[in-house]
């Protein structure tokens, strides 16, 4: 099944962009997925191509017009998961990556200005409000590449080994742990004698420990929810063995 990523932009030049090289553009010429970047604009209905209007009660900026992005989005074949970029939108996590990857693919509508009109959701209620997190981009095009660089990457055959991404940071809810290579001494620094140790139970216990010890530490937002689930687990199986 080939992965199908369907962007409404204003700047439709932008893709595939950095996509187009390395694992991803490799990807994309083997047609593992495809690329169709749709211009808004084409969608407006008055001769100067309008996409945007003063915001109602005033204030700064302009916001994106409903009807042209309505029109925009229902020229799209359905059955995918629509994203709309937005700082407005709930921060997108690896686990809603997967899903996607999973998926048949993904449309994107980037935002820009001040955003979208607020009734594009109440009329298309399917449509997923997700941001980066806590930034402000100058448009949505940016973190429609970070997405889809994230999806491209889990596809089968992209990564080669399919357990290339198996220890990454955030797929088991930790950090990923240090990781080094040779010359096994830089600048007075050495490679941790465990790693150089040849035994894989010791590496891998380090490995974790490291893990749980930066995420603590560097995101204690991470660990909360890991330690809440790891303890909630730990329960569910003494009730198992109790039971």
């Amino acid at each position: 099944m080939t992965f199908a990523a369907t962007i409404l932009t204003l700047y439709p030049e932008m893709f595939p962009g950095p996509l187009g090289v390395s694992l991803a553009g490799r990807a994309l010429e083997r047609e593992d997925w495809v690329c169709d970047a749709v211009q808004i604009r084409d969608f407006a209905t008055d001769r100067h191509r309008t996409v945007d209007d003063t915001p109602a009660g005033g204030g700064a900026g302009m916001v994106l017009k409903p009807d042209v992005l309505a029109a925009a989005l229902d020229s799209v074949e359905g059955g995918r998961p629509v994203l709309a970029m937005t700082p407005r939108g709930r921060p997108i996590d690896q686990a809603r990556i997967r899903e996607l990857a999973e998926g048949p693919g993904v449309v994107i509508l980037c935002g820009r200005f001040e955003g979208f009109d607020e009734r594009l959701f109440e009329a298309r209620p399917q449509i997923e409000q997700v941001s980066l997190g806590d930034v402000v981009l100058s448009g949505g095009e940016p973190a429609a590449l970070a997405i889809l660089d994230a999806c491209i990457r889990l596809l089968p055959g992209v990564m080669g080994a399919p357990s290339s991404g198996a220890e990454e940071s955030f797929e088991e809810g930790l950090l990923e742990y240090p990781q080094y290579t040779r010359p096994q001494e830089w600048e007075g620094r050495t490679i941790p004698e465990v790693l150089r140790s040849g035994d894989h139970a010791k590496i891998a216990a380090w490995r974790k420990a490291r893990s749980e010890d930066d995420t603590r530490l560097r995101r204690p937002d991470l660990w909360e929810r890991y330690s809440g689930a790891r303890d909630q687990s730990a329960s569910g199986a003494r009730r198992n063995e109790e039971g």
